[in-house]
């Protein structure tokens, strides 16, 4: 990259991909193109069985009770729009208490904002500290009896927080709430096992964990998911059409409005493939190191201040320059190779609280090494420098 061996830290925005997830994905497109559940010719049944077959995978991948679990969306965002416009609509009324992060993405924000305006809930906040970091007698403190929803990010994609999801999720319960979790930033990281978390639903999204763009997958539970009404209507969610009536499919194909993304969730299978013979423990353990590496050596630079102090902390780390904007310092570090990340990403609330209009943020993935953070330390104090 202009002339410098790249060093990519930016997967929180968008992880490269594995060899392995472009051949599946080529493949498919090469030699079995043909669309799914909906013919009896040879490339068909195989595209069905890739397309199901990945679908299970996914499933183990998190340790789902059934692959009837696994929703298929174009990402994390329709994911999170599904519940709110087909559990939301179909369960909630005016009065009724949404409780979400202030660390949230805009993608956990805005469905539950346009759901307000839609049916007069109310959208409660849990506040963060000067570190970036939630407290769980706040928690506690505003789930109330007119609390029906908890939907909270489990790594805030901002500042790299870990959140203390488990004991979220146990309050929300306790008081009879359905519970929700952004696992987008937490899946490409660590083992993730929805049956011992405990939640209703989790999210995530298929570019952020090796896999391709314009894939994500709903995880719900089936009793719930069985309950909810379709939220798009078209081919493969029917089982019978006419003029009167119709009657809808089953699970989990209910959720899966037309043509889906075939080749994105025949590479998504491929992807956690790729993880699974990695080992997410062994991920986890190697990018934890990384990760201190990267928050100590960037807060050892002279005019640099760490956005976020969190005591728990995953593959992420937003900093700012003293005298310099945010734009300048990425730009310039892009020509020396090094690719970070700019801008508000997709956290306004998140900056506000922090008091600014943006940040940098280097994010780390399992390709990454302490050279790397070396790299980024060099060119940082050699952008400082030329600034003045």
């Amino acid at each position: 990259m202009h002339g410098k061996p790249l060093i990519y830290l930016d997967s929180a925005a968008t992880t490269p991909k594995p060899r392995a997830v472009i051949e599946a994905i080529d493949t498919h497109y090469s030699t079995g193109t043909a669309n799914v559940h909906r013919a009896a010719h040879e490339l068909s049944v195989e595209a069905t069985e890739g397309f199901e077959s990945a679908r299970q995978r996914i499933a183990d991948f998190i340790n789902a009770g059934s692959s009837n679990e696994i929703i298929y969306t174009r990402s994390a965002t329709e994911a999170i729009n599904l519940v709110a416009n087909a559990w939301g609509v179909s369960s909630l009324e005016r009065g009724d208490e949404i409780l979400i992060t202030a660390m949230e993405h805009h993608a956990n924000i805005v469905p539950w904002q346009l759901l307000r305006e839609r049916l007069g809930i109310e959208l409660k906040v849990i506040p963060i500290d000067a570190d970036g970091m939630l407290s769980l007698d706040d928690v506690k403190n505003l789930i109330s009896d007119r609390t029906r929803l908890l939907s909270a990010t489990w790594v805030s994609n901002a500042t790299g927080t870990v959140n203390p999801i488990h004991e979220m999720i146990s309050m929300a319960r306790e008081s009879g709430a359905v519970t929700m979790v952004d696992a987008t930033q937490a899946l490409p990281h660590q083992p993730v096992d929805v049956q011992a978390l405990g939640a209703d639903f989790i999210v995530f999204s298929g570019h952020k964990m090796y896999g391709p763009t314009g894939i994500g997958c709903l995880w719900g539970r089936e009793s719930i998911l069985e309950a909810m009404p379709p939220w798009q209507g078209g081919g493969d969610m029917i089982d019978q059409v006419t003029f009167e009536k119709t009657t809808f499919n089953t699970l989990p194909w209910k959720f899966e409005a037309g043509t889906p993304h075939i080749a994105g969730a025949i590479g998504l299978g491929a992807a956690v493939d790729w993880l699974s013979g990695l080992g997410m423990q062994a991920v986890a353990d190697s990018e934890a190191h990384l990760v201190e590496k990267l928050a100590s050596t960037l807060d050892a630079i002279p005019r640099v201040e760490l956005i976020g102090r969190p005591t728990h902390r995953a593959a992420a780390v937003s900093f700012n320059v003293d005298g310099l904007h945010p734009h300048d310092v990425g730009t310039m570090l892009d020509r020396h190779g090094v690719a970070i990340r700019t801008g508000h990403h997709c956290a306004q609330p998140t900056m506000q609280h922090f008091n600014v209009p943006a940040t940098a943020r280097a994010s780390l993935g399992v390709f990454n090494n302490e050279s790397d953070i070396d790299a980024l330390d060099k060119a940082l104090r050699r952008v400082i420098e030329v600034f003045g």
